[in-house]
């Protein structure tokens, strides 16, 4: 027989467990849907009273629309009891996230997906809110005032935020969970979801988010957390389902976020002594290391504990060049990152944004990593990683000389003074500090340096910038000329009449996204300058603006042939017949419009 056949056989018993893994794993699902009905429906004695409480504080976020010193459209707006539920509509007193739909994926700056996501990570942003007393979750209620829909997945932790000892253990549960899926309504909606029962008292939730499929920014007014103080007795037919359950290791994986602790997973000491390792020696390495790439990293951590030839495969760093943690924040810990440190000596991409919090990660153990891992990094995900300090970021910029691309989103905890280390990284091409605490007095001299240095900055966010005039804006246009993407929304000192958005129109004629959210000066003039001279441009927001009239926007939609986005909400010229019109002219044109309420 032809040695092919056996390589064959091989590949084609490996297709069949692949198969057969995601037929059990969908059947699982159905039973966990079944069991998470049962617990959600069991009750408890009139001794034990339910206990219904809102949020007292908002403690932690990845992201929001509103600026650090505002309520308006910010997280915070989630503590206490609702500010506009029932009613519907576009509020500032509610909490609205960043971002929605896809349209920042489709911007050339765009950031490239990890490989080895796990299928059923799909969180986009996170909100952490208190309450007053710990108890067992029975339900938990979020108040969705506008566009609903977003959350995908609710956890509860077992340490009191409250509490003046520190906690000998933190686990996180995930309570429900769901892939994001597309709401065909835009009003209020109480939503009550079905949630599982844990053993553990909580006054610590977690709602996570994706607003992919969303038309528009979701807005939440208020969450209520329902429960109990003592733990609920589970009826026999509940138990048997939980028995059930933990013989499957997958159940762990759904809703113990993914790894339960890598030193485990990657422990050589029980490797299987078996006789020969099949008809796996006589494949080439490299094509058992493209079908190990179709692997999570979990999964990945389970086979190197099968055999010695599947454990060296496992262990190659060239398994671990885009090495994405994310998904597995509520585990990783210094131990993880210690047994992980001998395999992702070539790792280039690296993502640990959200790890770390609550002392999973220290100082050291970061260092640790990055001094053995960091020589060959060139993009580094670092969002909303509260463990890091000023060491940490000089640890970054002396074992990551490579670096290009570095993300500190919303890691609100460093001080001013060590963002001094970033200088050190000359290689740098992308840089991301949405709400840190870097200090800037004079915006305007922030552009002019940009404009004499950067000559071939591609992307520039200035979102919600105090005090850029038009002299800043000048200079930017000027010495940045291949500029793509340029952010000036809520930037409230820059006006129309002194001529800067005409300016830049004839400056920067490679624009694709040009957001002037809320800046109410914008008028036909600088429309028409965008219609002449940007026709490139794929995406425009000039939402609340009085001087712009359809006529302009249609001179702007006939020249521009790409543009995909439009957003002309709370703009007092163009009304619900004007955008009718608009849109059966240009129909592949997503027109964004919303009203005062």
């Amino acid at each position: 027989m032809s040695p092919v056949f056996p390589m064959l056989t091989v590949l084609t018993m490996f297709y069949y467990i692949c198969l057969r893994r995601r037929a059990r794993t969908a059947a699982r699902g159905e039973m966990m849907n079944s069991h998470r009905t049962i617990e959600s429906n069991s009750r408890t004695s009139p001794l034990n009273a339910e206990v219904v409480q809102y949020a007292k504080e908002v403690v932690d976020f990845s992201s929001h629309y509103g600026s650090e010193n505002s309520m308006s459209y910010t997280m915070w707006n989630l503590a206490g009891v609702p500010n506009v539920f029932p009613s519907s509509g576009d509020f500032t007193q509610t909490a609205v996230f960043r971002t929605y739909g896809t349209w920042w994926d489709q911007c050339p700056s765009a950031s490239l997906p990890f490989k080895r996501t796990p299928p059923n990570f799909q969180s986009q942003d996170y909100v952490e809110l208190t309450f007053e007393q710990q108890v067992y979750p029975t339900a938990v209620h979020v108040l969705e005032t506008y566009h609903p829909g977003a959350v995908i997945r609710i956890l509860a932790c077992s340490a009191n935020p409250y509490s003046p000892i520190p906690p000998a253990e933190v686990r996180w549960e995930i309570l429900w969970s769901e892939t994001p899926t597309k709401v065909n309504a835009s009003q209020a909606r109480q939503f009550k979801p079905c949630i599982k029962q844990i053993n553990f008292p909580t006054n610590l939730i977690r709602l996570e988010v994706n607003s992919s499929l969303l038309d528009y920014y979701t807005e939440l007014d208020a969450v209520v957390l329902h429960g109990t103080k003592d733990k609920p007795v589970l009826s026999l037919q509940t138990s048997l389902i939980d028995m059930n359950d933990l013989e499957d290791d997958d159940y762990e994986e759904k809703d113990g976020c993914g790894m339960d602790s890598l030193s485990q997973k990657f422990s050589s000491t029980a490797l299987r002594e078996g006789p020969n390792n099949g008809y796996f020696d006589k494949l080439p390495y490299e094509l058992i290391q493209l079908i190990l790439n179709h692997l999570t990293l979990p999964d990945l951590c389970r086979l190197a504990q099968t055999c010695k030839l599947l454990n060296q495969h496992c262990c190659d760093p060239l398994q671990y060049i885009h090495l994405n943690l994310q998904p597995y924040w509520a585990k990783l810990n210094d131990t993880s990152l210690e047994f992980l440190q001998a395999r992702c000596t070539l790792v280039q991409w690296l993502n640990l944004s959200w790890t770390g919090n609550r002392g999973f990660i220290s100082v050291a153990g970061f260092s640790r990593f990055l001094k053995v891992c960091g020589s060959e990094l060139v993009r580094l995900e670092l969002s909303c990683s509260h463990f890091l300090n000023e060491t940490c970021l000089e640890i970054i910029s002396e074992m990551c000389p490579n670096l290009q691309d570095l993300n500190l989103s919303s890691c609100d905890k460093l001080p001013p003074q060590a963002f001094n280390h970033i200088a050190k990284l000359c290689g740098l091409k992308r840089l991301v500090l949405y709400r840190t605490k870097v200090e800037i007095e004079d915006y305007d001299v922030i552009a002019s340096m940009i404009g004499a240095k950067c000559k071939k900055l591609r992307t520039l966010d200035l979102w919600r910038c105090k005090n850029i005039t038009e002299n800043g804006i000048a200079e930017l246009a000027s010495g940045c000329p291949l500029l793509e993407e340029l952010d000036l929304g809520w930037c409230p000192t820059l006006q129309s009449s002194t001529g800067c958005f005409a300016k830049l129109a004839r400056q920067l004629p490679n624009l694709q996204k040009l957001f002037l959210t809320a800046n109410r000066s914008v008028c036909d003039t600088d429309i028409e300058e965008l219609a002449c001279n940007c026709t490139r441009l794929r995406q425009l927001d000039i939402l609340g603006t009085r001087m712009v009239s359809p006529a302009s926007l249609r001179k702007l939609l006939e020249s521009c042939k790409d543009l995909s986005l439009l957003d002309v909400s709370f703009c007092s010229q163009i009304d619900n017949r004007a955008v009718l019109e608009l849109n059966v002219s240009f129909p592949k044109v997503f027109i964004k419009k919303s009203f005062t309420q």
